[in-house]
């Protein structure tokens, strides 16, 4: 790099370039990330025998820098965006997202209050309107009004910031209604309060959810919910709760609705709970749609967007499905002031005229940190690249390779039961063991009901001996199956019932990969029957 100088030497003398690398040794720093494993080959603590346990004394070139990230650090990297990666949910990683990341650390600034950049805040409050539009959410959550969205680091992020602003929001309105106004007597009965308060959800929703009641130092109650009913939670359950809490002297303040729970991605009874919560004004009503919510943007599940006008707050992931590297959490509130009581604290170090005069948004107070960071950047670059008609095309392609594996599985019934029906590209199953298989109802083959009833799942009518010989068996499958390192698959146990999880909804994801980890399901499931 040139240098300054002057008759003494040079006023720069610096070894390390000013951006730490140049601009070539950047681009020469990327990999390809089909030919590598998706899954680790480690053991724990491997990291402290392979770097020195003190730090270096003197800078490294990158050339030695990048040797030591394949040496160390790519071995113990699970790669969520591999083709072969179909845990969890997915982690989307895109171009566009990758340079929106890029550009964000070369502008880093916080961004609390609109004055430290007033472009990252009011690109936030549009590209949030964009994609409010896109999921066709209901007009009560664009900024226009009293609501709008706020972008945060997780849905579970979302899950602590509502939750602290509905236990608020529920003792600032009885502390009025009581009429309490001094402000010790205020401090004094807004404890006594919280002390009774209680957040509820269904059994299969999002374990953030009670992490938020811990957080927010409230109790936390969940509600059963059944194979039956497709695991959704219903609005007779959710009166229920709220009735037998209050005769026990307690408060329900929030209640966790969701669409695509973890485990089936079971959609909650939206319009049955919105009829019983108009009796309980002053219950936050949340809907995590943490993965789900990104199908959303194709018009045949834009009917769940029309039920959720009774929603206090929406949350949904495009990390997760939408292209957008993480983290963007999406939060939409009906009501910003509900966030902005709970969480406005304006120190004089933080006034400025722009906040004073509220004309302006302050992000800070939509969220629990100070700082935050220029998400919406990427969000506008995924956004601007493929279009409403792009996303669209993104999420139909998911769609369709999960009902290729679902054909492929209904073809093995002899071996394989799908649990629940399949939904937003996430497939359920378990294995049939064959001394059994007379007493596991094949639900998947002829379905003789109506067309509205075929998505509620058959209870299997095994006794506890079979299922626990089914579940030990599907264990095994998953067992041998995760031990290959081939693929990442996830298990999980919903209503007592063993289960593994397939879903393949990364960017990468292609029709080989679907029959290939097909194909290996049935290499393990048929080696393990034979053994039994």
């Amino acid at each position: 790099m040139a240098q300054d100088t002057n008759d003494d030497g040079p006023l720069d003398n610096r070894i390390v370039p000013p951006m730490g690398m140049t601009g070539p040794a950047f681009i020469e720093a990327a990999g390809n990330l089909p030919l590598r494993p998706v899954l680790p080959s480690i053991s724990p603590g491997y990291l402290q025998k392979l770097l020195p346990s003190t730090p270096p004394a003197k800078g490294e070139p990158w050339s030695e820098i990048e040797k030591d990230m394949e040496r160390t650090i790519m071995p113990g990297i699970t790669h969520w965006q591999h083709p072969k990666y179909m845990a969890f949910f997915a982690a989307s990683s895109t171009y566009p997202g990758i340079l929106g990341e890029m550009w964000a650390a070369a502008l880093t600034s916080a961004n609390f209050n609109w004055i430290c950049s007033p472009a990252v805040t009011e690109l936030e409050t549009i590209v949030l309107d964009w994609l409010a539009q896109i999921l066709a959410l209901p007009d009560i959550f664009l900024s226009k009004g009293e609501g709008g969205g706020v972008i945060q680091g997780s849905a579970s992020e979302a899950v602590v910031t509502v939750m602290v602003a509905a236990r608020e929001r529920y003792v600032r309105r009885q502390l009025e209604r009581e009429g309490v106004t001094d402000p010790d007597e205020v401090e004094d009965r807004a404890c006594e309060l919280r002390g009774k308060l209680v957040a509820i959800a269904s059994a299969e929703a999002h374990s953030s959810t009670k992490k938020g009641a811990i957080i927010a130092g409230t109790r936390f109650r969940t509600i059963a919910v059944h194979r039956s009913n497709e695991y959704a939670l219903t609005g007779d359950q959710v009166r229920a709760k709220i009735e037998e809490l209050k005769a026990k002297g307690l408060h329900t303040y929030y209640l966790g609705v969701t669409l695509g729970s973890t485990n089936t991605c079971s959609v909650d009874d939206f319009v049955s709970i919105a009829e019983v919560v108009q009796e309980y004004p002053d219950i936050w009503i949340h809907c995590d749609a943490a993965y789900a919510g990104s199908a959303l943007v194709l018009p045949e599940y834009q009917y769940l967007s029309k039920q959720m006008a009774f929603l206090d707050s929406f949350d949904m992931n495009m990390h997760k499905w939408l292209l957008t590297n993480f983290d963007a959490s999406c939060l939409y509130v009906r009501k910003r002031k509900d966030l902005t009581d709970a969480l406005s604290i304006t120190p004089s170090y933080l006034k400025n005229d722009f906040t004073d005069s509220g004309l302006v948004t302050d992000y800070r107070d939509w969220q629990i940190p100070l700082g935050r960071r220029f998400r919406a950047l990427k969000i506008w670059f995924v956004l601007r690249t493929w279009g409403v008609e792009g996303l669209q095309q993104h999420i139909r392609h998911h769609l369709k390779l999960a009902d290729l594996f679902t054909g492929l599985v209904k073809g093995r019934s002899d071996i394989f039961r799908i649990l629940t029906p399949p939904k937003f590209a996430l497939v359920v199953l378990m294995v049939k063991p064959k001394n059994i298989q007379s007493k596991l109802p094949n639900v998947d083959e002829g379905d003789p009901r109506p067309y509205q009833d075929q998505q509620i799942p058959i209870e299997p009518d095994v006794n506890d001996e079979a299922l626990q010989k089914a579940n030990e068996i599907t264990k095994e499958v998953y067992a041998q199956v995760d031990a290959t390192k081939e693929f990442f698959l996830t298990a999980s146990v919903v209503c007592g019932v063993y289960a593994i999880r397939v879903v393949a909804s990364n960017p990468l994801a292609e029709e080989k990969y679907i029959r290939r980890v097909f194909d290996l399901l049935v290499e393990v499931t048929e080696r393990v029957l034979a053994k039994k």
